[in-house]
């Protein structure tokens, strides 16, 4: 399940995007805009800018703004920045492996092999999720209002 932190990251991120013509977009503004408790944003972005996601620009117009391309941005680089392995079980996991104590052999483990499919087929989809492809879907569904 995506965490509240990840959700707000995300929400957060496609509003900034969303906003490029007006970048640095202030940490107030994002809070407004996508209800996002003020001070909980600010751990998230701050996480964000450490994690070379995010800019940042001081001041008083200062904010925050994309460091790369919404294109180069997808769900599954911040699922794993927030809430760790996108895999079910961390005998799967590409960034977070770890063995199965209960498990006998990898190679023939059933389970294993199951998890390992859905975790291929889940980050495809997650990153194919990028800022730009989040955007344009909401545009999709703006149309059909």
């Amino acid at each position: 399940m995506l965490s509240k932190k990840s959700k707000y990251a995300i929400k957060a991120l496609v509003f900034i995007a969303g906003n490029r013509d007006k970048q640095p977009v202030s940490v107030r503004t994002i809070a407004h805009e996508e209800n996002i408790p003020l001070k909980f944003l600010e751990s998230i972005l701050a996480e964000l800018k450490n994690a070379r996601v995010l800019k940042s620009t001081k001041g008083k117009y200062g904010g925050y703004s994309l460091n790369r391309s919404p294109d180069e941005i997808h769900m599954a680089e911040i699922m794993r920045l927030f809430d760790g392995a996108i895999a079910l079980l961390p005998c799967v996991s590409e960034n977070f492996y770890e063995r199965c104590e209960e498990c006998s052999d990898e190679l023939t483990c059933g389970i294993r092999q199951v998890a390992m499919e859905i975790r291929r087929q889940t980050v495809a989809q997650l990153q194919g999720a990028t800022l730009t492809n989040i955007l344009e879907r909401e545009a999709q569904l703006d149309k059909g209002s």
